[in-house]
């Protein structure tokens, strides 16, 4: 968020602060959930970027299209493992996929 809106948003007194905390979080509990978001999106931008919808990346990785919006949206009922395999099935480098896991710290 900007500063000045921050200070916009202070002066008519509204709080900000992180998701960390507003939800209480700990540290590792932070690092997990921005380690999905970040699957999530690398997931959904590579799809994307291949000109595929959610139903032909299904067809590829021979699941559902409601599976893969639950894989692009970090729903927790989709394990890490079907993310890990889902992004490379779809021809996502272990570089490409080091710099998403990087951007979480």
């Amino acid at each position: 968020m900007s500063t000045s809106k921050e200070s916009r948003l202070k002066a008519k007194g509204w709080r900000t602060g992180s998701v960390r905390d507003f939800l209480g979080l700990s540290k590792e509990e932070a690092a997990y959930v921005e380690l999905r978001h970040q699957l999530a999106k690398t997931l959904r931008d590579h799809r994307q970027r291949q000109h595929l919808t959610q139903v032909g990346a299904a067809k590829l990785l021979k699941s559902s299209q409601s599976r893969v919006a639950k894989m692009e949206a970090g729903d927790a009922t989709v394990s890490l493992d079907l993310m890990f395999k889902s992004l490379f099935k779809l021809g996502v480098s272990p570089t490409t996929l080091a710099r998403a896991v990087g951007r979480c710290a």
